[in-house]
């Protein structure tokens, strides 16, 4: 998880994303990477989700791959027989998280306040998804929770460039998984330059003062 975490800490931002078409896995990660960014939470709320992971992980074996919103121990198995490097999942299940750690797979669950906190810990883990983020209190909440508890955060749901660096800016937060560089409607309509244009833009301002 150490090395996990580092990764995630000097990405900064993980695109979190929604893919419809497994043809467009390729043209996506190589946006991705050609862009400065190459990372991918792809999430499992799509049919293609774990075909787009496989190509990925073969087409781009330097990216940092992980699968999201993973719900069952069926889907773990997966996801992890595609390649991921790591598991996200939207909520705690102690049932998937104990799944996980018994497979040999980083898990970073969903947790929104100081019990779930203490549930994960309980359990070993040191990296959590502060889901949904903005909706639960946001960096207020954030820094709430790391006043009392050794943990590190990746917020996920309401980030974008407007809250961004106020996000990286709380201690805990390792990285912050965002949409917005990542939208479905480019990838379905296959408009590529204006997704890395996006991409780009994150990662320009991710080099700036702030980062």
């Amino acid at each position: 998880m150490t090395m996990l975490n580092n990764q995630l800490a000097s990405l900064k931002v993980i695109p979190v994303i929604a893919i419809n078409k497994v043809e467009d896995a390729i043209p996506l990660g190589r946006t991705l990477v050609e862009n400065g960014m190459p990372c991918a939470e792809i999430t499992l709320r799509t049919a293609c989700a774990i075909d787009a992971i496989r190509l990925m992980r073969k087409e781009f074996p330097e990216m940092l791959i992980g699968a999201g919103t993973v719900l069952t121990n069926e889907q773990v198995d997966a996801a992890i027989d595609a390649g991921v490097d790591f598991i996200v999942s939207p909520g705690f299940n102690p049932k998937t998280v104990e799944y996980c750690i018994n497979k040999g797979v980083s898990i970073i669950p969903g947790v929104n306040n100081p019990s779930l906190v203490e549930q994960a810990m309980d359990m070993g883990l040191r990296t959590l998804k502060f889901f949904p983020a903005e909706s639960s209190g946001g960096v207020g909440m954030l820094k709430a929770l790391t006043a009392v508890y050794p943990v590190k955060f990746m917020p996920t749901g309401g980030v974008s460039l407007r809250n961004l660096d106020e996000y990286l800016s709380v201690p805990s937060v390792l990285a912050c998984g965002g949409t917005w560089m990542v939208p479905t409607k480019l990838m379905d309509e296959g408009k590529w330059d204006d997704l890395g244009a996006l991409v780009h833009d994150a990662v320009t301002h991710l080099s700036g003062p702030q980062s």
